[in-house]
């Protein structure tokens, strides 16, 4: 099989595993979650999109399929791959892992990254970089730079969307959760790396209704 025909039968894989998987996550998170979306804008349907979420709890990922119409990859830490099963199945998703010991474990990563980008992938990457509760991380801006780097490839900046995730009280045996997604944020190249992180952290505070971003 070619290098085309591969791909496409990934592709397959790939949209019937999500559609499965986003229908049991509704399925299951209907019993324990009230899911409140709200939208600040109308997020453009066709080209990339890099979605940048707040990141308290595990739960964090689900809900954010939950959010979106369209099939999303995640950015997702490599320790959630050492199971060879759990491997699979992420792969299968259509996840991205991200190794911070290993640098060219990373750089193929992020070649796949941009392959999506190139294909109108819609990419999630959680720009705080681990959980926070209560408050935004001050973040980490070194994957935002590469995308921004990679973006003269492209006929159109990339929008980067900030997500806010606010867990509310139980009522009964459901959790209110409140899922606010923003305007758009665009910048010109890898120089605004930091300005567009701080901005989409600064922005991402706001959706939560904190008060304030971790220094």
């Amino acid at each position: 099989m070619n290098g085309n025909g591969a791909s496409f039968l990934k592709k397959i894989f790939f949209n019937i595993n999500y559609i499965i998987s986003k229908w049991i996550v509704h399925v299951i998170f209907s019993f324990s979650y009230r899911i409140d979306i709200k939208k600040e804008a109308n997020l453009p349907s066709n080209g990339p999109m890099i979605i940048l979420p707040k990141h308290q709890y595990w739960t964090d990922i689900p809900l954010i399929m939950l959010s979106f119409d369209f099939p999303l990859h995640f950015v997702a830490k490599n320790e959630l791959f050492h199971s060879r099963c759990a491997r699979t199945y992420l792969l299968l998703a259509g996840c991205l892992p991200l190794d911070r010991d290993h640098t060219i474990k990373t750089l193929n990563s992020f070649k796949q990254l941009l392959s999506l980008l190139k294909e109108n992938g819609k990419v999630v990457i959680f720009p705080e970089g681990t959980y926070f509760r209560d408050v935004v991380g001050s973040g980490k801006s070194r994957l935002i730079q590469m995308i921004l780097q990679f973006q003269c490839q492209l006929e159109d900046q990339i929008p980067f969307i900030p997500v806010g995730i606010r867990y509310g009280d139980k009522v009964g045996w459901r959790r209110s959760v409140e899922i606010q997604i923003g305007h758009p944020l665009f910048a010109e190249g890898k120089s605004e790396a930091d300005p567009l992180t701080h901005r989409a952290l600064g922005e991402i505070s706001r959706l939560c209704h904190f008060t304030s971003v971790a220094t």
